[in-house]
């Protein structure tokens, strides 16, 4: 992409686009304080510390890149993501979100005790959930006394299809503005404005989407480069597979694949 075909793309942007998003919000500890605080209905969120597009990886080279991530002034954590369709805001994600993010919360020789809140927010297009609400609250309960857990582990989606005169709907409205002067918000609005109508904040938006785009191609390179590796061990192990003088194990110790895989390419093979 050229630089035209960025600006194009800025200009049509709006807070439920992720990349914008983050951008809009990172490191800005007093515009998501204001963001939390419309969301959890409170006024007294001091947030100590915002970055965007943080990555985690586990062991397994499974990665989740957060939105926006944020600390406040106790400790607690959030992970705030918008997300336009169901997949991205499988319910099953945001369990993955929060599993993840807590893993990075204690350090060797904490006691489990200090093990901080932490909070996965989805601000999603549509209400995924259904109920027709503006927002859910997902706490663990206790199933037979329906008593709140107390593990500090919080989940909460925000539906952006909801807007009305509350400060949550009025939110919602300028979440989906693609004009800083259409929003209710003077805070938000700044942030938008400087993104779309500076000659700096676009040629940063413009780097952000640079690098994403260098990201995604490295990416798919690499899964690329992955899968020629396991087709190439798919070939050994047929041809150990048709010569039929070793066990499943032993072709799947000297192919890398698995047990399972090779007894698939087998049942292929007599299909």
């Amino acid at each position: 992409m050229d630089r035209s075909e960025y600006y194009k793309a800025i200009d049509e942007f709006c807070l439920m686009d992720d990349t914008f998003m983050s951008a809009v919000f990172d490191g800005d500890n007093k515009t998501v304080a204001l963001l939390l605080n419309i969301i959890l209905n409170r006024s007294d969120f001091e947030v100590i510390e915002v970055i965007a597009q943080r990555s985690y990886n586990n062991l397994l080279d499974r990665s989740i890149r957060l939105d926006i991530f944020a600390k406040d002034s106790s400790g607690k954590v959030y992970n705030i993501e918008v997300q336009r369709n169901y997949e991205g805001a499988d319910i099953r994600r945001a369990r993955y979100n929060s599993s993840m993010i807590d893993t990075r919360l204690l350090s060797r020789g904490q006691k489990f005790s200090e093990l901080a809140d932490s909070y996965v927010i989805f601000i999603t297009e549509s209400d995924v959930i259904g109920a027709g609400l503006p927002l859910y609250e997902i706490d663990r309960v206790v199933k037979q006394t329906g008593t709140y857990f107390g593990d500090g582990s919080h989940i909460i989606y925000v539906n952006g299809s909801y807007e009305d005169d509350s400060a949550l709907g009025k939110l919602m409205h300028d979440f989906k503005c693609r004009n800083a002067e259409d929003m209710n918000y003077t805070q938000i609005a700044d942030r938008v404005r400087y993104i779309k109508e500076t000659e700096g904040g676009r040629e940063n938006m413009c780097k952000i989407m640079e690098d994403l785009n260098k990201r995604a191609a490295k990416e798919a390179a690499e899964i690329a480069a992955k899968e020629a590796r396991k087709d190439e061990r798919r070939k050994n192990a047929l041809t150990m597979i048709r010569i039929g003088r070793l066990s499943f194990e032993e072709i799947a110790l000297y192919s890398g694949l698995t047990v399972d895989e090779v007894k698939t390419l087998a049942e292929g093979e007599t299909a």
